[in-house]
């Protein structure tokens, strides 16, 4: 029992006599660490911030985003709808940019900022990878203009139909305020209304008319401001680091010396084991 147990004095002469089967090992990994870090294609990351467009007027009880957060989520996941991606920034679908695209591309919701979308994608530059952010970014817009321009529309038409209920109001309120006045009074035949009492009546509900139009138009105008309506668009320039995300050469290097000692070691003992007597 004692004879196959094997002690720190063991484990230096096994190293010292096999001290070149370490090396060995050790020099042959870290070769192919360094032809690993030298051949394989270079990878930059490019992130990028998605703001959802919103249409501030909207009915009651309903979310002025264009489109749920989730479903942009789902809809930026489609293959239909990366392959326009792909199309609008001139890589084919079946490209090997266009496979590390929809591999690396990543999602992160961020409801309480906005709500926000952080997206990361992976390219073989800093120039491609920022293409392809931005090319999500302006493909996704598309789709939300067409989906914001219904809201839009009617609420402009809406303005419009209060500004032309303005302008009524306020040449009524001017035949009311003339029907009231003292030098009126001779000419009160030829007016629609020639009894001043009513006349004052009309010209009280008629001011109080003005100021809901007024009210309801300024808070319609502040609504479609930039404020509360916008287009879908990225809060900030897209961020491509200087350095390549992949293959990240301490990462590698680490990993590559890591695994050449302990290779090394296994050679030699693997060796003093086979010239070991039984």
């Amino acid at each position: 029992m004692e004879q196959d147990e094997i002690y720190l004095i063991d484990l230096w002469r096994i190293f010292s006599r096999g001290w070149m089967w370490f090396v060995a090992a050790l020099f042959a990994t870290l070769a192919c660490t360094y032809a690993f870090a030298h051949l394989v294609k270079r990878q930059w990351e490019a992130t990028a911030w998605i703001q959802i467009g919103q249409v501030g007027q909207v009915v009651s009880g309903q979310d002025p985003k264009v489109e749920p957060l989730q479903r942009v989520l789902e809809r930026l996941q489609l293959v239909p709808f990366e392959n326009e991606i792909l199309k609008s920034a001139g890589y084919a679908r079946d490209s090997s940019v266009a496979q590390l695209y929809r591999k690396s591309l990543k999602l992160e919701p961020m409801p309480y900022a906005g709500p926000l979308i952080r997206l990361t994608v992976r390219a073989y530059s800093r120039q491609q990878a920022s293409e392809l952010a931005t090319a999500t970014v302006d493909q996704l817009r598309l789709v939300h203009q067409h989906l914001e321009e219904m809201p839009l529309k009617s609420a402009r038409a809406r303005l419009a139909q209060i500004e032309a209920d303005l302008q009524t109001a306020e040449a009524d309120r001017a035949r009311y305020q003339q029907a009231v006045t003292p030098r009126s009074k001779s000419d009160a035949a030829s007016k629609d209304v020639q009894n001043p009492v009513l006349a004052s009546l009309l010209l009280a509900n008629k001011n109080e008319e003005i100021r809901g139009l007024l009210q309801v138009r300024t808070d319609l105008i502040e609504r479609l401001s930039p404020t509360y309506t916008y287009e879908t668009s990225m809060m900030w320039p897209v961020y491509v680091p200087d350095r390549q995300a992949f293959p990240n050469p301490e990462l590698t290097w680490g990993i590559g010396l890591l695994l050449g000692i302990f290779l090394g070691a296994s050679a030699t003992i693997a060796r003093g084991a086979r010239r070991r007597p039984a």
